[in-house]
C-alpha cells in the first residue's frame, strides 16, 4: 500500500505486545466493515508511516490510529477505532469528551504495564491467510 495518500483507516500495533495482538483480533473480529489495514509499529510501513506523521517512536510505544489521513496517538486513538467497532463499542467515543490529560493517563498506565500484565511475544504474530492482505509489512 502506497503510504502517501492512505483512504482507508490503519492501525499501528506493538507486534510483540500480546495485550496489542489480541486487541487487533478483537478488532477484526468484531469491525463494522472489514476496512481497517494494520501494521506493526516494528515493521518498514509502521516506520514510515510514524515518520510521515512525525510521530516519536520513543514516546509512542502502543498504538496509532490513522484516518483520514490525520494520526491519533494513546486514548484518542482507541476512541477514535471505537467508532469502527458494532456493538456497544461506537458509545466508547462519549469519552472522546473526557479531559485528554485524564483519559492518557489512564491510557500510559496500561501501556506502561502491558508487557508485565500481559507477556510480550518474541516476534511478530502472523495472521490468518484469509486477512492477510490487511497487514501491511
Amino acid at each position: 500500500m502506497n503510504t502517501s495518500n492512505i483512504s482507508q483507516p490503519i492501525l499501528l500495533f506493538d507486534g510483540y505486545c500480546n495485550l496489542c495482538n489480541s486487541s487487533v483480533n478483537f478488532i477484526i473480529k468484531n469491525e463494522r466493515k472489514p476496512n481497517i489495514y494494520f501494521a506493526s509499529l516494528q515493521s518498514e510501513t509502521g516506520k514510515s508511516l510514524l515518520k510521515k506523521y512525525k510521530i516519536n517512536r520513543e514516546k509512542t510505544d502502543s498504538m496509532v490510529f490513522i484516518e483520514n489521513n490525520n494520526a491519533h496517538i494513546r486514548s484518542t486513538a482507541a476512541l477514535k477505532l471505537s467508532k469502527h467497532l458494532k456493538g456497544i463499542y461506537p458509545f466508547l467515543y462519549i469519552f472522546y469528551f473526557t479531559p485528554k490529560f485524564f483519559r492518557d493517563n489512564i491510557y500510559n498506565f496500561i501501556s506502561r504495564n502491558r508487557y508485565y500484565w500481559f507477556g510480550k511475544l518474541e516476534t511478530c504474530i502472523i495472521p490468518e491467510k484469509s486477512i492477510t492482505e490487511r497487514f501491511l509489512q
